[in-house]
């Protein structure tokens, strides 16, 4: 009971956040439980189609300057992130199983002449998702990346360079048995 109680003001904290912001646009969105948005005062730009449709645990950073473009009837699982620092765009009638990460970015890192990460420095680069697209399970789309329109990717993959128009990728692995 209490729990129901909880969601509930969080899914109107979370609307309420949406509509407040100058940049945000939405229409008629449907929210489970436990979803983040997490918006910079200065994002240049947040889209939400009609009728998109976020599961439960769903997490959205958009930072300073940066644009997400969601488009109409896009449906997202379970645990799905998105961290926008430059600009995402995700097409009409997409779904996303469980567990989808879209990255638009890398941490900028040296190797020489010793391997050092920066923290809060990131080279960026756009992702554009088609329209009509099914990407699985635990899918990573990595910055840089265009998927076309009617593409299906499958559970596990890391996305990391364009995939064209009506095509399927699969993660092909292995099983390999041994004996004991």
């Amino acid at each position: 009971m209490f729990y129901n109680f909880f969601e509930k003001i969080n899914r109107k904290k979370q609307l309420f956040l949406l509509k407040k912001h100058p940049n945000v646009f939405f229409e008629n969105i449907r929210l489970g439980v436990g979803n983040r948005f997490t918006l910079d005062k200065d994002v240049k730009k947040v889209s939400i189609g009609a009728s998109a449709d976020f599961r439960n645990y769903t997490c959205i950073l958009v930072t300073k300057n940066a644009t997400l473009e969601i488009g109409h009837h896009v449906f997202m699982n379970n645990f799905c992130s998105i961290n926008c620092l430059e600009h995402i765009i995700i097409g009409n009638n997409t779904l996303f199983g469980e567990n989808v990460k879209l990255y638009d970015h890398n941490h900028v890192y040296e190797t020489s002449p010793v391997m050092k990460v920066y923290p809060s420095e990131f080279t960026k680069a756009p992702i554009k998702i088609g329209n009509n697209c099914w990407l699985g399970s635990n899918v990573t789309v990595l910055k840089g990346v265009t998927i076309g329109d009617n593409c299906i990717i499958g559970a596990g993959c890391t996305i990391y360079k364009d995939v064209p128009p009506n095509t399927q990728v699969i993660n092909k692995q292995e099983l390999v048995f041994n004996s004991l």
